[in-house]
C-alpha cells in the first residue's frame, strides 16, 4: 500500500501519515519553517533528487499544506509557502524535535532549536488539553475506540423521556 492510499482512511493518524509519512516530506516541511521557499534551495539543502522533490512538493500543495506562488515571470518560477494548514503543523515538528532530543541523542549539536518569538528563549514543549489545561501524556490519556468515546458522550447527555431513543434505552 502506498502512503497516499491512506488519505481516505477513517483513522486520523493514518490520514496524517498519508500526507507526511516519509522522511523527505517532513524535511521539506522543516525547511519551510526555516524560511526556505524555492525549489533549488530545497534541493541544495536536502540533497534530494529533483524528481522526488517535485513529487513531494506537488503532494504537499495538493494536500493543502503548501501553496505555489510565482516569483519570476521569465522564465516563470514559483516559490512554496506554508498555508494555514501547513503552519498548523508547527507543533508536530516541535514535539518530534523535543522527543528526538530526549530519546535519540546525537554527539553533534542540533543545527536549530525552537525559541519563542517574543523573548528568544528556548522552548520546553508540553502538550496540554485545550479545555482543562491538563498535561497530556501516556498516563493521562487512553486511546479508546471511537464507539466507546461516543457512548460515553451519549451517557453524559440528559435524556428526554419523550424521545424515541430514550424509550429504547435499557
Amino acid at each position: 500500500m502506498k502512503w497516499h492510499d491512506l488519505t481516505d482512511d477513517a483513522c486520523p493518524l493514518a490520514r496524517a501519515m498519508g500526507v507526511i509519512g516519509d522522511r523527505w516530506t517532513l524535511l521539506i516541511l522543516r525547511e519551510c519553517f526555516l524560511g526556505v521557499r524555492r525549489f533549488d534551495s530545497f534541493q541544495k539543502r536536502l540533497g534530494v533528487t529533483r524528481h522526488l522533490l517535485a513529487e513531494r512538493l506537488k503532494r504537499l500543495e495538493t494536500m493543502g499544506l503548501l501553496e505555489r506562488r510565482p516569483y519570476q515571470e521569465r522564465p516563470l518560477r514559483h516559490e512554496y509557502r506554508l498555508t494555514a494548514s501547513g503552519k498548523e503543523f508547527a507543533p508536530v515538528l516541535l514535539a518530534m524535535q523535543d522527543w528526538a532530543q530526549r530519546n535519540l541523542p546525537s554527539p553533534v549539536p542540533t543545527p536549530f532549536t525552537f525559541v519563542t518569538r517574543d523573548s528568544g528563549e528556548k522552548v520546553d514543549p508540553v502538550l496540554t488539553d485545550r479545555h482543562s489545561g491538563a498535561e497530556l501524556n501516556h498516563r493521562s490519556v487512553l486511546m479508546a475506540p471511537a464507539a466507546a468515546s461516543h457512548a460515553q458522550d451519549a451517557a453524559k447527555e440528559p435524556k428526554d423521556p419523550e424521545s424515541p431513543s430514550a424509550a429504547q434505552a435499557p
